[in-house]
């Protein structure tokens, strides 16, 4: 099957004068390449990694090149061009992609950057929308607590950071847990912290629970080691503090040093931990 708007491996089936075709040797359509040649060592009975679209003409065409977004993504991209349909958005492919006016809440400008999501239209043509929030939930009973997640950082609120999981759900990183800068289009992994009786998602840029804190005491004390015993972080040091030497949150570094306190390999006093022996 040929899935318009996606990444497809599909077989170079036959070239014919400067026009080379690929299929995927099930549906019998076949695909014109749009690129000029065939990569490096490319031959006809191989398969390729294309991104496969609808020509201006409305037949399916393909090319090696990958965009910043395949359908169903969420992505943030900028507009290079308006005309009298609507906005374009570089992506990555020589034809930019389109927001059409009725896709867009607000009029979009040149040179500003938006999160839109990329569908598919009533002609399998690839065009984006802005209307972002009628495609995503902001509840679920799917997520479990732990699961590592894909986000894409969205608007602030008055209690911290919207984000988009897995291009199809609404989640909320609370700023008194933020530890680390982020900025409006920014791609990176979470974890689920809680899902809340409301069903709504509650995040974080840690992996909660226990394993979190063993993985963390095993890098505490190979600073130490790195550092003649002696590293000058404690219960006591500001959280940006802590971030900087570890990526992780005040309460985490804090029960991790109590883990190795408990063991007794390690001291803590006001101004750090000391390996001991």
């Amino acid at each position: 099957m040929i899935n318009i708007g996606k990444i497809n491996k599909l077989n170079v089936v036959k070239q014919q004068g400067a026009d080379i075709y690929l299929d995927d040797g099930a549906s019998g359509k076949k695909v014109r390449l749009a690129d000029s040649k065939l990569p490096a060592n490319c031959q006809v009975g191989d398969s390729l990694d294309v991104f496969v679209y609808v020509d201006s003409e409305g037949h399916l065409a393909a090319t090696t090149k990958k965009p910043l977004a395949e359908v169903g993504d969420i992505a943030w991209l900028k507009v290079v061009s308006l005309n009298y349909v609507g906005a374009f958005l570089g992506w990555g492919l020589p034809k930019d992609l389109l927001v059409p006016f009725s896709e867009q809440y607000h009029e979009m400008e040149v040179g500003r950057s938006y999160l839109v999501k990329v569908f598919l239209d009533d002609k399998n043509r690839i065009a984006a929308t802005t209307k972002i929030d009628k495609l995503l939930s902001d509840e679920s009973v799917d997520f479990e607590v732990g699961q590592k997640v894909s986000l894409i950082i969205a608007d602030a609120s008055d209690l911290g950071i919207k984000a988009i999981i897995n291009n199809s759900h609404w989640g909320m990183l609370y700023q008194n847990e933020l530890y680390q800068p982020v900025k409006k289009g920014q791609k990176l992994d979470g974890y689920i912290k809680q899902v809340r009786e409301d069903h709504k998602i509650d995040l974080s840029l840690h992996q909660p629970g226990y394993g979190k804190v063993v993985s963390l005491t095993d890098s505490i004390i190979a600073k130490l080691e790195a550092n003649n015993g002696v590293l000058m972080l404690s219960d006591k040091s500001p959280p940006e503090a802590i971030y900087a030497a570890f990526g992780v949150s005040k309460k985490v570094f804090k029960q991790a040093i109590g883990a190795l306190y408990k063991q007794q390999l390690i001291t803590i006093d006001k101004s750090g931990i000391r390996l001991i022996g």
